[in-house]
């Protein structure tokens, strides 16, 4: 249970700034999908004739068809963002099933997340209404209104980085005292077996992998989704 509910670890400490996990994470989700658009990217030709060229052009009709839904065909350059956004989420969140701990499960990366999005929201609304036009929203319908629509304006931001965060942290936390409180019960019981530094718990097999799939798998994806989701729908009602 050690690490459960604490923040990630420093993995290393260079010219006085402390190198969490987090970053390192970070860096290794950002190798990933480089990687990645270089396999399904390279040799591309006009008909398709691998899979790996098939898969590519159904990730960015995927992206596409979600931009043109939600934000309109004039605000399809967002598209790239999003696509960047949705698979950043979605294996900052999934590295979990293979150990290690999820990028998203740290608020900062979250918030980071949701200032990119806030900034793109108040660029939509000055591009399309103006400077004046965006000021004179925070005192619509009335004047006295202004307080609440500044608190509204903040929250938005604030409520993606917290939605995502706690369903991340949230299952991690969970996981890990599950895990923990079995290994408990299988050493109550007789059922765990040491040898030196070594220790095998009957019951820390199996039945973790399960709510991992919920947790880690099911939860992490429709996260990510939905982070995507309320970044379109919220940039594209500052057009509005």
């Amino acid at each position: 249970m050690d690490g459960v509910g604490q923040g990630p670890k420093v993995v290393f400490e260079i010219f006085g700034w402390h190198c969490t996990e987090t970053v390192v994470m970070g860096w290794l989700v950002i190798a990933i999908v480089f990687v990645l658009c270089k396999v399904l990217t390279s040799s591309l030709k006009k008909v398709p004739d691998t899979k790996r060229q098939v898969i590519a052009e159904e990730m960015v009709k995927f992206v596409n068809n979600m931009v043109r839904s939600n934000m309109g065909e004039d605000m399809m350059g967002y598209a790239p963002y999003i696509g960047a956004l949705l698979l950043y989420a979605l294996l900052g969140s999934l590295i979990s099933l293979v150990g290690l701990r999820s990028v998203t499960a740290d608020f900062n990366t979250t918030l980071g997340m949701a200032i990119i999005t806030f900034a793109m929201i108040t660029y939509t609304k000055i591009k399309y209404h103006g400077f004046g036009g965006y000021i004179k929203g925070f005192f619509s319908p009335i004047g006295f209104m202004m307080p609440l629509n500044i608190i509204s304006e903040i929250a938005t931001p604030a409520s993606m980085a917290f939605r995502l965060f706690g369903n991340i942290a949230g299952g991690m936390v969970i996981s890990g005292l599950l895990y923990g409180a079995l290994g408990s019960l299988s050493q109550a019981i007789g059922l765990s077996f040491a040898a030196g530094s070594w220790a095998f718990n009957v019951f820390q097999v199996g039945i973790p992998a399960v709510l991992s799939v919920y947790f880690d798998l099911f939860s992490g994806t429709i996260q990510a989704y939905i982070f995507s989701m309320l970044t379109m729908v919220n940039v594209a009602a500052g057009k509005d």
